[in-house]
């Protein structure tokens, strides 16, 4: 991937609620970094892709424009941080953890392609939730959360999973797995341990005074609050109590996944 702008293509990824508008404010304080909400890149590469190879296929073989349908994905990225000022993008997408999207950093991205895995139990992520849309107002079935392949949650895990099935045959260095409890609790290491996967060079953060640098309008998702930062990196206490059909579901994913459920008092 070559562009007199952005010079290195890194995606963060994983669970939803596991704490990566926080990272994404944190590095973005590096002026040589450029860390924003939820990207469509991923989206709008596959939908490029997916009209070159259906739609459009007959009229690009036909006048022997293959070269053409490679250009037109490869680009997206660039077109989409073009007016970034940060030399480095960490693009932040839950489904580039998806197979056929790692295909697609492979194929038009770059082969030696990063992808930071953010984690968390299961249980904490509908907690969470659960907190979001009662100080909403809202009422939420949590359960339509678990249905299998399911945004925001469960497609994710499946991404998850697939990937740690295949580490022994994958290079491992393309993957980058940080636990919420890392980055809250040892923030400062963790965020060496992603420039030294990155192969950044070090930059003097500010871990008591964090912003975010490019808000999100969540009321476009309607549920206001949850790209919602601290400026002081620490724990907080979620009380709120999920059902026990909804918290035995969440119990036997962690359990598969690995994870270690917390007690009720879990941090948001």
């Amino acid at each position: 991937m070559t562009s007199d702008k952005i010079k290195q293509f890194v995606c963060l990824s994983g669970l939803p609620r596991t704490g990566s508008t926080l990272l994404s404010a944190i590095l973005s304080q590096n002026p040589l970094i450029h860390a924003e909400g939820n990207s469509a890149v991923c989206q709008l590469m596959w939908d490029m892709q997916q009209s070159c190879v259906l739609k459009a296929r007959e009229q690009l073989a036909a006048n022997r424009r293959e070269q053409t349908a490679h250009d037109l994905v490869s680009a997206i990225p660039h077109l989409y941080y073009k007016d970034c000022a940060g030399k480095i993008v960490v693009d932040k997408c839950r489904s580039w953890t998806i197979d056929a999207n790692i295909e697609l950093l492979k194929k038009y991205v770059a082969e030696d392609y990063k992808i930071i895995v953010l984690e968390r139990p299961v249980t904490e992520v509908i907690k969470s939730f659960a907190r979001l849309y009662k100080e909403n107002h809202l009422e939420k079935d949590l359960n339509t959360f678990l249905i299998p392949l399911s945004e925001p949650i469960m497609r994710s895990i499946h991404g998850i999973m697939a990937i740690k099935k295949q580490l022994t045959e994958l290079n491992q260095s393309h993957f980058l797995f940080i636990s919420y409890d890392e980055l809250v609790s040892q923030t400062e290491e963790t965020v060496q341990k992603i420039y030294t996967f990155c192969g950044w060079e070090p930059f003097k953060h500010d871990f008591k005074n964090v912003e975010i640098k490019y808000e999100e309008d969540d009321t476009v998702y309607g549920l206001r609050g949850q790209h919602k930062i601290r400026p002081t990196v620490k724990k907080a206490q979620n009380l709120v109590k999920i059902p026990e059909d909804v918290l035995k579901k969440c119990t036997t994913i962690d359990t598969l996944m690995g994870y270690l459920p917390r007690a009720e008092g879990a941090a948001t």
